[in-house]
């Protein structure tokens, strides 16, 4: 690769690689004072090719590679680097991490105890941790909760956070000087921007908590507050975890300790403020 990046988000280290300087830069801005992989060795590795040699100069067209691609996936035009680059960070995280278990859920942290919050796409799920960083929470991750199936502890990946649509306005708005990647417009999930971390959750990426509250957030209904039973807890977490088959019983063994342990609620909320009073009402009873 002529352009290339190495980071490490937490305890995952990445070597991204790109046919053109645009991505790379792109990335370089927003994950400038990151730390490189242990040892100078990446656990994966991501490639944003052109398929074609003159797809690198005539309409530019980003294909994404690496130690574990989907043959199928279809390319992306070069304006969309960025997220082509996170796309590739997530696949090798998908498809190869075999250490943790992973959900698809985005996790904050506050004296020293974590809330996971996963739903479907949409959800909120992504804002609202943003907004709970605002607020002085450290995001641990938006995209992967990494959960040691060793120790039961969550492990921080604070990858940057992907806004879509109407929340990069509401999270711009509350955050003015926060560090934003470019917008990104008309992608397959509509606009997106990411946001890059504060510097205090980027700081403490190496240690862990222990998630003592699960939080099922859906947008757009009226304000509304339930316990979630252990059973339906377990079944939403598997269909949220894209290693669960494939790590086995440790997997099993991972997610029936954190069901079992953890309680969970479902919150429906009309507008973020309302999420996050709710959230901030509900770790008090957690407290």
């Amino acid at each position: 690769m002529r352009h290339v990046f190495s980071l490490r988000i937490g305890p995952v280290g990445f070597r991204v690689g790109a046919d053109w300087r645009e991505p790379i830069e792109a990335l370089r801005a927003l994950y400038d004072d990151y730390p490189k992989p242990h040892d100078g060795i990446p656990d994966f590795s991501v490639r944003l090719f052109a398929a074609r040699r003159w797809r690198r100069w005539v309409r530019p067209s980003i294909t994404i590679g690496g130690d574990y691609v989907l043959p199928d996936a279809a390319p992306l035009p070069l304006p969309l680097g960025l997220l082509a680059a996170e796309m590739g960070m997530n696949l090798q995280m998908a498809l190869g991490q075999r250490r943790y278990l992973l959900l698809h859920a985005a996790t904050v942290e506050r004296d020293g105890r974590a809330l996971l919050m996963t739903g479907v796409s949409g959800a909120g799920k992504s804002t609202l941790a943003a907004l709970l960083m605002v607020r002085g929470w450290r995001l641990m991750g938006d995209e992967f909760a990494l959960l040691d199936p060793a120790t039961g502890l969550l492990h921080g990946f604070p990858r940057l956070v992907s806004l879509k649509n109407r929340a990069i306005g509401v999270v711009e708005q509350a955050l003015p000087a926060g560090k934003f990647g470019p917008l990104q417009a008309d992608t397959p999930k509509g606009d997106i921007r990411h946001l890059k971390p504060d510097a205090a959750s980027v700081a403490a990426m190496d240690v862990p908590a222990r998630a003592v509250a699960i939080l099922f957030p859906s947008f757009g209904h009226a304000p509304d507050m339930r316990p979630v039973p252990p059973a339906e807890t377990f079944v939403r977490l598997t269909q949220a975890s894209t290693n669960y088959v494939a790590l086995g019983e440790r997997g099993f063994g991972a997610l029936t300790h954190l069901v079992a342990t953890v309680p969970t609620h479902a919150i429906d909320y009309p507008d973020a403020e309302t999420a996050v009073a709710m959230v901030e009402r509900l770790w008090e009873q957690a407290a």
